[in-house]
């Protein structure tokens, strides 16, 4: 009878305080979704600024104070947009040079991770160091010896100028390197026990173990290639090899002001592929953020 009544005590003071801790849970919610909801709008409110602005006149767009919901819809900006720019031609060099350097920043990052993280070889920390000093330097730093380089190469003026530079990045390379290294050992002894060679074994074995950082260097490489401007503007010598953020630069700039309604319609067109492909891989982005460098 003792140990029953202690028991039934015992299982009374702990349900007390789990519902005194649920109690406070739930109190606790609306203070943490209000600072969240604050940050959402903020985060939202220019996406939802350009949208509404695309379908303005020039007039409604300068208009203070501005309307969120267009009162005058119109698609005279995108029809303005298509007329003005080579928008098949930018829109298929956008997609080619954002398409090659992902599938190259694929294929050679997860290629040098994969060395780094499971061979050994001399020189391999001080390869990885430089990887990762590479990282610390801004981009405008090697801008100008990356021009000198591709154009002593005769690259300036064609596509291949604009995704040679970007095939392979210092980003991708610690990303993959840091996602194999945690990839047990054992899979690829026994894979060399058997007889499989190494490139086998990172076509095999590898790259279907790394879908998650694979995905991950994807969206955040095809992402910086698509939005990427001041390269093309440089590298491109005329409109045939111009890709969209430049194109649409270009036809939004009027002789004494900017266009904001073509230019508002362009970021509507260019968000939308990233948009597309950031959702196809969202689940296998998440995975990979979650689970890289983690041993």
């Amino acid at each position: 009878m003792t140990t029953a009544a202690s028991a039934a005590r015992t299982r009374s003071a702990t349900d007390k305080v789990l519902r005194r801790r649920r109690i406070r849970q739930e109190w606790g919610r609306p203070w943490l979704y209000l600072p969240l909801t604050g940050l959402l709008l903020l985060m939202v409110t220019p996406f939802l600024w350009m949208l509404s602005g695309a379908f303005k006149p020039e007039a409604d767009i300068r208009k203070i104070p501005p309307d969120l919901i267009p009162t005058r819809p119109t698609l005279a900006n995108y029809r303005e947009l298509l007329g003005t720019l080579d928008f098949t031609t930018m829109f298929a060099n956008s997609v080619i040079v954002a398409l090659a350097v992902t599938a190259g920043n694929l294929l050679f990052c997860s290629m040098l991770g994969y060395a780094l993280a499971k061979l050994e070889f001399r020189g391999q920390r001080a390869v990885f160091t430089v990887v990762i000093a590479t990282l610390m330097v801004p981009g405008l730093v090697t801008f100008v010896p990356l021009y000198v380089l591709v154009s002593n190469m005769q690259l300036t003026g064609s596509l291949l100028g604009l995704i040679l530079p970007f095939l392979a990045t210092p980003f991708g390379v610690f990303l993959m390197r840091q996602f194999i290294s945690t990839l047990p050992d054992e899979l690829i002894d026994a894979a060399r026990v058997d007889g499989c060679r190494e490139l086998a074994i990172f076509w095999k074995i590898i790259l279907p173990l790394t879908r998650p950082a694979l995905a991950t260097l994807a969206i955040i490489t095809f992402l910086s290639s698509w939005n990427n401007f001041l390269w093309p503007l440089v590298v491109a010598q005329n409109e045939s090899q111009y890709t969209l953020p430049v194109g649409l630069a270009l036809a939004s700039s009027g002789q004494d002001f900017t266009r904001f309604g073509i230019l508002l319609a362009g970021a509507v067109i260019v968000l939308l592929p990233v948009s597309i492909f950031f959702l196809l891989f969202q689940r296998h982005f998440v995975a990979g953020i979650a689970t890289t460098g983690l041993k």
